[in-house]
């Protein structure tokens, strides 16, 4: 061993960048492996999200449609077969309110919940809950239940 051979041991480093700028020996002195002139060149270049190098980029060429509305209300629908699932499971016994849906995931606390009509109801149940459909009001009236529109 002298000193023309050393090295440092397996694993103990980690920096595999090319040096550029540090002289015409190096092969990469000069430029810095830029090339010349140009933006790209340039300290500081960097080109906008989405730039094609003045072609008409494509989030401009595909046509836009539709519209959001700014007023719209969503709700998080809840059916009454769900309902029937939880009566069944013995998680719910006569009531239905808006923190037995949270608690079961069912809707999150910060959400409308809506009362669908899919499936059957069999058991009498009181349902709170933001808005109901006319088939799932007419459904838990039918069980004996109440729908409570909160």
């Amino acid at each position: 061993m002298n000193l023309s051979n050393l090295q440092p041991a397996e694993g103990s480093t980690h920096n595999q960048n090319k040096r550029v700028g540090r002289g015409q020996g190096s092969g990469k002195g000069g430029t810095s492996t830029r090339g010349h002139k140009g933006a790209k060149s340039r300290s500081g270049y960097s080109k906008k999200i989405g730039f094609e190098g003045g072609q008409m980029p494509l989030q401009r060429r595909v046509p836009k449609f539709g519209f959001n509305n700014i007023n719209r209300v969503e709700y998080q629908g809840v059916n009454l077969d769900t309902l029937q699932n939880l009566v069944d499971n013995g998680i719910i016994t006569d009531t239905v309110d808006f923190a037995v849906l949270v608690d079961n995931r069912l809707a999150t606390k910060n959400s409308l919940v809506k009362i669908l009509g899919r499936g059957e109801l069999k058991a009498k149940l009181k349902v709170s809950a933001h808005k109901f459909t006319a088939s799932a009001k007419a459904a838990i009236e039918a069980a004996g239940g109440e729908a409570v529109t909160l």
